[in-house]
């Protein structure tokens, strides 16, 4: 399969409307369900004020030629084991998933991750039963690391898998 060409586009305020979309119950299955609307709100607040240099950032999905908006990717700091290191997370709408577009995603964001020269890995934790972002994880040449227990979102436990993409 060829993979699409992909644009990350910075977060911005019109990305209000692609994350509602986002949190529809087919996208939000894995992760404890959709968010009220106050909370969507709130992240998308977060994700426009998560522009620090070195820090992470949000960005949407654009494919190219036909330059439509398809989904979300991210990086961000997060402690983990004792270090710091970068955790991304996507989400593609539905109807564009299955066309190697969060792959190619996933790969600009360890790009950009990569250029910030900051931390030596990136992570992504999907839950182990979600075998479509684990096949992502492998395609992107992230490295299995094990099963780990999550809270996500507070107040719902889950269990996830480790993947780790070396940066420097």
């Amino acid at each position: 399969m060829e993979i699409p060409f992909v644009r990350l586009e910075p977060w911005s305020q019109r990305d209000l409307e692609l994350l509602r979309r986002l949190n529809a119950p087919e996208m939000t299955e894995h992760l404890g369900g959709p968010e009220t609307e106050e909370e969507v709100v709130g992240r998308h607040e977060r994700y426009l004020k998560l522009d620090d240099p070195g820090l992470g950032a949000m960005f949407s999905v654009v494919v190219e030629p036909e330059l439509e908006t398809v989904g979300s990717i991210g990086f961000w700091e997060r402690e983990w084991q004792g270090e710091t290191v970068y955790e991304t997370g996507w989400g593609i709408l539905p109807e564009f998933q299955g066309r190697g577009i969060a792959t190619a995603a996933a790969i600009a964001i360890a790009t950009k991750a990569r250029a910030e020269g900051r931390h030596r890995h990136l992570h992504a934790y999907p839950s182990v039963e979600h075998p479509a972002s684990n096949a992502i994880c492998r395609k992107a040449g992230f490295t299995f690391v094990g099963e780990v227990d999550f809270e996500y979102p507070v107040g719902h436990p889950m269990r996830c898998n480790d993947w780790r993409l070396r940066l420097l």
